[in-house]
C-alpha cells in the first residue's frame, strides 16, 4: 500500500450522491478537513451545490452564525483525483453505488491509495464487508458504517466489520463517529439490510400489502404511522414502548399480549410484487397526499423538524424534571 501518512482530522469523503454529501456536513461541522471527490465531475459540483445551500437553511431556519457557516464551507475541499482526496486520510467514508462489484473495485483502489492506518468506512445499506474486502491486504481495516439517511440530520450509524476486520478498528470506528456526533450502533454479527433497513422492510412490506389488498388507502397507513407508532418510536425504540404500555414493564406486556403477537405474525404473509402499475398507483396517491409539494421542499420540512425534535429531546431528556417541577 502507498498513501501519505494519515494527519489527524483529515477526512476523505468517497461517492458525493445523497449519502456523501451529508457525510460531508457531518464531518465539516466537526470541524475536520473535509476531502470530497466522486468519478463523476458532475456529480461532485452538484453536492457541492447542495452543500452550500444546505448551509444556508440552516443559517436560515436556525440561525446558525455566518462565521459557523464559514468555517464549515471551508473545512471542505473539492478533489480532481481518489489519490489527492485520500492523501494523509485518517478516516475514509465511501459511499460509492450499492452493487457488490463496484465496492469491490473501489475498495481496491482505496486499501492501495489511502494509508495504510487510515480505516476504510463503507455507507452500504445491506452488503457484507467480508465479501467488500475479499482479497484485500487491508482487509482489517475495513468496516461498514451505514448510516441513516441523512446522516448530518439523523444520527444513528450501524457499525460493523466484515470476518477479517480487526476488532480494534470496529472500536476505532465507534469513538471517532462518537466524536463527530453521530450515534453508533454496534452489530455483533452480519445480515442482510442489518437492523435498521430489515425492520424498515418488514413494515414496508406490509404497509403496501395494506393498500394492495384494500384494507386501508396510502393517506391512512401513513397516518398511523406518522400521528400513533411514529410518535411513541421517536422517543423510545419497540421494547422501550412496550416497556411503557403495561403497568408491569416489558414482561407483563409481552405476557398479556404475546399471543395476540404469535397470531399477528401468522398472519403477516404477502406475495405482493412492486410493479410498475402498482408504483404508479403509489405515487398518484402520495401526489395527492402531499399536494404536489416538491420532493426537495418536502425533505427541507423533513430535516428542519428532525432537527428541532433532536434538540428538544436533548432539552428534556428522560429522568428530567418537567417544566415547574423541582
Amino acid at each position: 500500500m502507498t498513501g501519505k501518512a494519515p494527519q489527524p482530522g483529515i477526512v476523505a469523503v468517497i461517492g458525493t450522491g445523497v449519502i456523501g454529501r451529508s457525510w460531508a456536513r457531518v464531518f465539516a461541522r466537526a470541524g475536520l478537513s473535509v476531502r470530497m471527490w466522486d468519478a463523476d465531475p458532475a456529480h461532485l459540483e452538484a453536492a457541492w451545490a447542495w452543500f452550500k445551500a444546505d448551509l444556508k437553511r440552516s443559517r436560515k431556519q436556525h440561525g446558525l452564525r455566518k462565521s459557523i457557516v464559514r468555517s464549515e464551507r471551508e473545512n471542505v475541499t473539492r478533489c480532481a483525483s481518489l489519490a489527492e482526496a485520500l492523501a494523509g486520510a485518517t478516516y475514509v467514508q465511501e459511499s460509492g453505488p450499492e452493487r457488490l462489484d463496484l465496492k469491490q473495485a473501489l475498495y481496491r483502489d482505496l486499501d492501495a491509495l489511502a494509508a495504510p492506518k487510515a480505516i476504510l468506512a463503507s455507507s452500504t445499506s445491506a452488503l457484507d464487508m467480508t465479501l467488500i474486502a475479499e482479497g484485500l491486504e487491508g482487509a482489517e481495516r475495513c468496516v461498514v458504517a451505514h448510516p441513516v439517511n441523512p446522516p448530518h440530520i439523523v444520527p444513528a450509524v450501524e457499525v460493523l466489520g466484515g470476518e477479517r476486520t480487526h476488532p480494534r478498528v470496529v472500536r476505532r470506528t465507534m469513538r471517532f463517529l462518537e466524536r463527530v456526533g453521530q450515534a453508533p450502533v454496534l452489530l455483533r454479527r452480519y445480515v442482510p439490510g442489518f437492523l435498521l433497513n430489515r425492520m424498515q422492510a418488514a413494515l414496508v412490506r406490509e404497509a403496501i400489502n395494506l393498500v394492495v389488498e384494500g384494507v386501508a388507502s396510502v393517506e391512512a397507513v401513513d397516518a398511523v404511522v406518522r400521528d400513533g407508532l411514529g410518535l411513541r418510536w421517536a422517543l423510545m425504540g419497540p421494547f422501550g414502548v412496550a416497556n411503557t404500555n403495561a403497568d408491569g414493564g416489558v414482561r407483563e406486556y409481552f405476557e398479556r399480549y404475546g399471543h395476540s403477537f404469535q397470531s399477528l405474525w401468522a398472519d403477516l404473509k404477502t406475495d405482493t410484487v412492486i410493479t410498475p402499475e402498482l408504483l404508479d398507483r403509489l405515487g398518484q396517491a402520495v401526489d395527492i397526499m402531499y399536494r404536489r409539494v416538491p420532493p426537495e421542499v418536502q425533505r427541507g420540512w423533513r430535516d428542519d423538524m428532525v432537527e428541532r425534535f433532536r434538540r428538544l429531546k436533548a432539552t428534556y431528556p428522560l429522568g428530567a424534571p418537567a417544566d415547574g417541577e423541582e
